[in-house]
């Protein structure tokens, strides 16, 4: 502490606290996560705890003849059975955007594992057989799988009657959305072009497969309300919806974040909430809902499966000409978060590159499949990979070096994007092709040992399959585009309440918001913001709840750039009050106050930290302060619904990818040797997050291009692979190294310049990969994920 005659300490230059932003902080959470110590919301336990169970359509599409819970109800340890017709409020639907999801299947079923029916028991296997006994007779009727189905003129409508905000604009009932964008003349810029190339893409329907289950505790209150306790990506926006089927007003339904094993998208619509508490609310018990591994492929969206109609031209110096495309995404059976994808498909499919002239249709549409929604990259990795691979294309028909193509056509800063908005900060995406392809490249036939052939390094890896035979390398390049945040006028914003008080002589931050921590590394930025705003060495993450206002949804890359944009500011207005409470107690020529207010002043270290937060102390004796703030990015606008114009993006993320593969060509295996990423983020605030950010979501697209498909039997609508031992994910042998290479050139727009990070590489490693898988075999390979047979030409039975 400064003796009451002594000077104020001088300032240095540098990091004021240990742990403060631009510095790689551990996790929290690491080590619990790494010993299995970690609880999760299907670890959640209550004392005489009840289990709720699905009963879920076998069936597509079929008419719900009747229900028959008689069976299920007479066994022993069963509490409740609960269908359409029990549930308590007039309110039975729910939805992100549009609210066509029933809560319980009422008069047909309209996808594959729709939920029809559900139970509490006991007991988890007394509720799984409860469930068994409920009798429900369908007709089953004709399913619709594809466009053509959809939209033909005697089309079977999968929501008949729909009457809501998107219908005016789309051409039939069976379309939930469409977004169109004009710009320029391609009619006459088409004319200038001296090569023209068509293509057809076709991307899979991808699973987030997160690795903890949906689950939940819903707890009922005596206040005849109910507290769920619920693993999710946005809580408020899941008390919006659950609230009105309950029959509760919002403040009767509180909501506590429990652990997350994962979410990519997957947890941004609801799954089992509301089942949970509708059967705590019936039975007046706690009552827990875990789905297994079956159920969870059922119980939450995948990523839309797409065809994509790509035309692009380029002169024979190699400038593009001009685009024309069309997406089609399918939704599936409800909207979910369909309209946005559309909105960011659409905006996005022209890629990081200079056009003037495009032309742009994207829909999505209602099918009998599996619903689809968010994932990670929403919408802009179907885009990235059909236009990487039409400048692939271009490219190869010009004679050009593909990524000298790319850098010669790369927007930059200033560029006016297809939508006629300017892009008004750092686009460095020759640069970042520059970087990448720079990086040093993976020696040759690394398999090759004096001991023999190392089977780990080759295609088919420990299988066995081939010592080298056949095989060829290939090296690919793709860069990509993605927003951040929430677009087309959303009002988008987060909530931070953040206070300082004495705890144990020390001075002590506090922050809370209802951000949902997903695994992204949000408690840890947190804690360096109030660090590096307030000086403070203890940090406190408060659990996440619906006791503070609105963080927003865990995605769109958002939470960092408006949480964290949140956090900062709750803390700076923390810091007026704090240095306004010194100067009333003290007075400003008080050197307890002076040193405080240099400890609190941001950016800069005191020479005696210890000192100063001796001082701080003072200043806060017997006081805490305490502040909650919303925040707010620049605000943006819907695109015009017949021409795609409007400023309908925050801010823009930008990734390059270098893949290295083997392919042995004559078994159709692959070895994806190397992703090296090049990706400017802005401002690193925790550089260890982030890089482990850049390789998760390189992975994931590695995962979509050569083994992650949900396969969908077209003729009944029905999934056919629903569980991991045939959805195949990355594991640790199928990953590659992935070095990156991080650039930082702040966003003036964005608190301390950064740009979201955790999306943009999942767009262009995809692309990355199949390029070079084409130029190893020479293949055109336009779909994903690319098989075995794709490459032999081996045409497997059906089945």
């Amino acid at each position: 502490m400064a003796s009451p005659g002594g000077t104020p300490a001088k300032l240095t230059q540098g990091a004021r606290t240990r742990g403060g932003i631009g510095e790689s902080t551990l996790r929290p959470d690491a080590t619990l996560k790494v010993t299995g110590e970690f609880a999760y919301s299907s670890d959640m336990w209550h004392e005489d705890m009840l289990w709720g169970q699905i009963l879920r359509s076998t069936l597509a599409h079929a008419e719900i003849v009747s229900i028959d819970t008689a069976e299920a109800l007479a066994m022993p340890g069963v509490y409740a059975v609960l269908t359409y017709d029990d549930l308590p409020a007039e309110v039975k639907n729910y939805g992100l955007e549009i609210q066509d999801t029933p809560v319980l299947a009422h008069g047909k079923v309209r996808h594959h594992g729709e939920p029809v029916a559900i139970v509490a028991a006991d007991h988890p296997e007394t509720a799984r057989r409860a469930a068994a006994k409920i009798k429900v007779d369908y007709r089953e009727l004709p399913v619709v799988t594809d466009e053509a189905a959809a939209t033909a003129p005697d089309a079977i409508l999968i929501h008949e009657g729909r009457d809501d905000h998107h219908a005016g604009h789309v051409p039939h009932p069976n379309i939930v959305h469409r977004q169109p964008i004009v710009r320029g003349d391609v009619a006459e810029a088409r004319g200038r072009a001296d090569v023209i190339v068509e293509g057809e893409y076709t991307f899979g329907m991808q699973d987030q497969a997160f690795l903890g289950p949906e689950s939940g505790l819903a707890v009922p209150e005596e206040d005849g309300g109910v507290h769920l306790y619920i693993a999710t990506q946005w809580l408020h926006s899941d008390l919006r919806q659950i609230a009105p089927v309950l029959g509760l007003p919002e403040e009767k339904v509180r909501m506590t974040l429990a652990g997350v094993g994962g979410a990519f998208g997957g947890r941004e619509d609801l799954s089992m909430q509301i089942h949970a508490c509708l059967l705590a609310l019936r039975t007046g018990k706690p009552v827990k809902i875990v789905y297994n591994r079956f159920e969870s492929f059922f119980g939450h969206v995948h990523r839309h499966p797409a065809k994509l109609y790509y035309e692009h031209g380029a002169t024979k110096d190699g400038k593009l000409t001009h685009m024309k495309c069309r997406i089609v995404l399918d939704g599936g059976a409800y909207a979910s978060a369909s309209p946005a994808v559309v909105g960011n498909a659409s905006s996005l499919s022209v890629g990081p590159y200079v056009l003037d002239d495009v032309d742009i249709e994207a829909i999505a549409l209602y099918t009998n499949n599996p619903p689809c929604g968010a994932m990670r990259g929403f919408g802009a990795v179907q885009a990235c990979f059909a236009y990487e691979a039409q400048m692939d294309r271009l490219a190869q028909r010009l004679g050009m070096d593909p990524v000298e193509f790319r850098q010669l056509n790369a927007m930059e800063q200033g560029t006016i994007m297809p939508t006629g908005q300017p892009v008004d900060s750092p686009a460095p995406v020759a640069e970042l092709l520059r970087r990448v392809k720079a990086m040093p490249m993976p020696p040759e036939r690394q398999w090759e040992s004096s001991q023999g052939a190392d089977v780990r390094q080759l295609p088919g890896g420990l299988s066995n399959a081939t010592h080298g035979e056949g095989v060829v390398r290939g090296v690919g390049y793709a860069v990509g585009i993605k927003n951040v945040g929430f677009s087309e006028g959303f009002d988008d914003y987060s909530t931070a309440r953040v206070r300082i008080e004495v705890v144990g002589g020390e001075p002590v931050a506090t922050v809370h918001t209802a951000m949902a921590e997903v695994g992204q590394g949000g408690v840890t930025v947190h804690a360096q913001i109030a660090r590096t705003e307030l000086g403070v060495d203890q940090v406190t993450i408060h659990p996440a709840d619906t006791r503070v206002g609105s963080a927003g949804s865990t995605s769109a890359s958002r939470q960092t750039y408006v949480t964290g944009g949140a956090v900062k500011n709750a803390c700076e207005l923390v810091r007026e009050k704090v240095l306004d409470l010194g100067r009333r107690r003290f007075g400003s020529c008080h050197p307890a106050w002076a040193t405080a207010a240099l400890l609190l002043e941001g950016g800069k270290v005191v020479t005696d930290a210890g000192e100063a937060l001796a001082d701080l102390v003072d200043v806060l004796e017997g006081e805490s302060v305490e502040v909650e703030e919303e925040w707010r990015h620049r605000p943006t606008e819907a695109f015009d619904l017949r021409t795609g114009q409007g400023n309908g993006h925050v801010q823009y993320s930008f990734a390059a990818h270098r893949a290295v593969v083997e392919v042995d060509t004559e078994l159709g295996l692959v070895k994806v040797v190397e992703l090296a990423c090049a990706q400017d983020v802005g401002k690193a605030l925790n550089p260890l997050s982030v890089v482990g950010q850049i390789q998760g979501g390189t992975t994931q697209g590695l995962g979509v291009a050569v083994m992650e498909e949900i396969v969908v039997d077209p003729r009944t609508a029905k999934v056919r692979n629903p569980s991991f031992t045939d959805y195949l994910i990355p594991t640790i042998l199928d990953t590659p190294a992935i070095s990156v290479d991080v650039l930082e050139l702040a966003d003036e727009h964005a608190p301390y310049g950064l740009r979201g990070v955790g999306e943009a590489p999942t767009l262009s490693s995809t692309p990355a990969v199949l390029a070079a898988i084409r130029e190893a075999t020479g293949l055109e390979l336009n779909r994903t994920p690319v098989r075995p047979e794709h490459l032999t030409g081996t045409q497997l039975p059906e089945g």
